[in-house]
């Protein structure tokens, strides 16, 4: 039987009335997780979290929303333009999907984009969030572009399943023991691909006249927050040097570099992935 619930929580942020989708799972008294996924075409909340939101049901109390501009969450007619302002505007609605919820402070776990909007959210309201789980996030200055991170980009001169499966192995250091998860991640994901909105989102996220958004070691030496950077060694998508900015930016920062893994870490290694965060949240990392 699935511990996780699904809901719809209307918001307003900007002027926009907005409608999240939310899975979650736990008591809610106790202790909050957000867990903010990553981007890519199809992405969901359920897709990046599930088996996650499904074992931590009984020591949190976990939230796993679809952004703005993904899954079952609004897709505005006419979105941000470029990854920068759009995140500007997830984390606004993520922070008034709190609000709605009555959570004045949170535990937050970002993964790729995800650890993006934790940082942006941290920044901006550090009185919100307490302890930061930063997965394979992205917004490190000066990196690379890799191969995969350009198929994700440009995934809509090719929108097929075949191109999403393509994309999805770059995701994951080895794809045999996934290969079954990888096949119903494409199936689920491909019902939204299609979808007019979503791909209207896609392009906005992804324009290339658009602006984006990194942060300056200036900034990251603000953070208040005690911060655990995660990263596969063998990811093919953000590289491991990321991570290692972070970790070094920010004052109460560690970091975790997890052989024989890729992008997915909460996939490829969901047991390591939980003990890191039980350590982070209770003290012991």
């Amino acid at each position: 039987m699935s511990h996780i619930r699904t809901s719809d929580v209307a918001v307003t942020v900007d002027g926009l009335d907005l409608d999240l989708r939310v899975y979650a799972s736990g008591d809610p008294g106790l202790e909050t997780v957000l867990f903010l996924h990553g981007s890519g075409p199809g992405a969901t909340g359920l897709s990046n979290w599930e088996r996650i939101l499904e074992d931590l049901a009984g020591r949190f109390h976990c939230i796993a929303p679809d952004m703005v501009g993904f899954g079952d969450s609004s897709h505005p007619l006419d979105p941000p333009r470029g990854m920068g302002p759009f995140n500007e505007l997830r984390a606004r609605a993520v922070l008034a999907l709190l609000d709605e919820l009555g959570l004045e402070k949170v535990h937050v776990v970002g993964n790729s984009m995800g650890g993006q909007l934790a940082l942006i959210l941290a920044l901006d309201h550090p009185e919100r969030i307490d302890k930061v789980l930063l997965m394979g996030s992205g917004g490190a200055p000066d990196m690379p572009v890799s191969p995969g991170l350009s198929h994700l980009r440009e995934f809509y001169a090719d929108p097929s399943a075949e191109s999403l499966e393509g994309l999805l192995t770059e995701f994951v250091h080895d794809l045999e023991p996934l290969r079954g998860t990888i096949d119903r991640v494409v199936k689920e994901r491909m019902e939204y691909v299609t979808r007019e909105d979503v791909r209207r989102s896609h392009e906005a996220s992804f324009d290339p006249h658009g602006a984006r958004r990194f942060f300056t070691r200036e900034e990251l030496a603000t953070l208040p927050h005690h911060v655990l950077c995660v990263h596969g060694r063998d990811d093919r998508i953000i590289p491991v040097a990321a991570s290692r900015y972070f970790a070094e930016s920010i004052p109460g920062a560690n970091l975790y570099v997890l052989g024989g893994c890729g992008h997915w870490t909460q996939i490829e290694h969901p047991q390591t992935f939980e003990a890191l965060l039980d350590g982070l949240i209770d003290g012991r990392l």
